[in-house]
């Protein structure tokens, strides 16, 4: 009598047994679930391991381990952002990665149209003069008709264009890859070469894209001389997208107006950034996307995906490893 069929082995990282990602019960009868919360676990179990869920383990981890995973076929990232999965050895080899897209759009979309209402109508003058007991009236700023860019076109970025355009009445623009026709959420789609002429026209700029080499200090001096004196910059892409020492400067300058910052170059953000007691400046930390639930949001879609896999079907999320996030998403490389 022939034993029984081998399992597939899931390592998930960054977590036990028990303190297991939402949910984990719908999967634990289909595959061989095992646990690694450090680097040593990992390098015992990456031996077996078919598919790795990330969860909240560290990618550097999973690099040190990589040249022992004999049967790896599949990396499925927690998060959205996968730059810190894209280390040499897992971009060369012919393991998927996929990331968790369509967890946080809508989320995400929330918190920026409070910021951009935030600043619009000077909520934080109105909460100074709250604590200070000050009666002190302020024109707002009206947001039906301004014209938003958002740099990254993708699910996230068309989600917060909808949100603004449907919710708000503001005009939508993009910037993606490459320039295209205007669809049915963005005006106009311009391509990558032609940012700083987008920027121009734009009275909120929304930073969505990811990490890659190429959009790594897209934002630099340059950029921000190109915005207006009285436009807004809204980063919920990548810390790294941005050139901060230019940011502040032109925050400090009065060469644009103001920011609402979600991501930073380095996080937690330093207690001395000087971004923390400027006027003209939210700061938020690294949390757009963290709504009630969030993390059994997260984990829903690795399941689904895990489905997909185990009846053979093609997996969802896919990114293209060279690019850095899924070939379908349309953002500026």
């Amino acid at each position: 009598m022939s034993g029984a069929a081998r399992r597939p082995v899931v390592v998930v990282m960054g977590t036990t047994a028990e303190k297991p990602p939402p949910g984990i019960d719908t999967i634990s009868r289909e595959v061989d679930l095992r646990y690694a919360p450090d680097r040593a676990s990992l390098r015992r179990e990456i031996v077996d391991a078919d598919v790795v869920y990330t969860w909240w383990g560290d990618g550097g981890d999973l690099e040190a381990v990589w040249p022992r995973a004999a049967h790896l076929r599949w990396v499925a990232a927690v998060n959205v952002g996968i730059d810190r999965l894209l280390f040499p050895a897992l971009v060369e080899s012919d393991v998927i990665l996929t990331n968790a897209r369509g967890a946080v759009e809508d989320p995400i979309a929330e918190t920026v149209v409070g910021f951009v209402v935030a600043m619009a109508k000077g909520f934080r003058r109105m909460f100074d003069r709250q604590r200070a007991h000050s009666w002190d009236l302020h024109e707002m700023e009206r947001l039906a008709g301004r014209r938003v860019l958002v740099v990254g076109p993708g699910p996230i970025g068309r989600a917060i264009a909808r949100a603004l355009r449907d919710g708000i009445g503001m005009r939508v623009a993009a910037v993606g890859r490459t320039g295209r026709a205007g669809d049915d959420v963005f005006e106009t789609i311009r391509g990558a070469d032609e940012l700083h002429e987008a920027l121009a026209d734009a009275d909120y700029v929304i930073d969505t894209m990811p990490l890659t080499p190429l959009t790594r200090d897209v934002f630099d001096a340059a950029a921000f001389a190109a915005m207006k004196p009285t436009a807004r910059f809204v980063n919920v892409g990548r810390g790294a997208t941005v050139v901060e020492t230019a940011l502040i400067a032109a925050l400090a300058t009065g060469g644009i107006a103001g920011a609402a910052l979600d991501v930073f170059e380095e996080e937690p953000l330093p207690s001395e950034s000087p971004l923390w007691d400027m006027e003209n400046v939210l700061v938020s930390p690294h949390m757009s996307g963290d709504v009630e639930g969030w993390e059994a949001d997260f984990a829903s879609v690795f399941y689904h995906n895990l489905e997909r896999w185990l009846r053979g079907e093609s997996l969802r999320n896919v990114v293209d490893k060279r690019l850095g996030y899924p070939a379908g998403d349309q953002l500026l490389p």
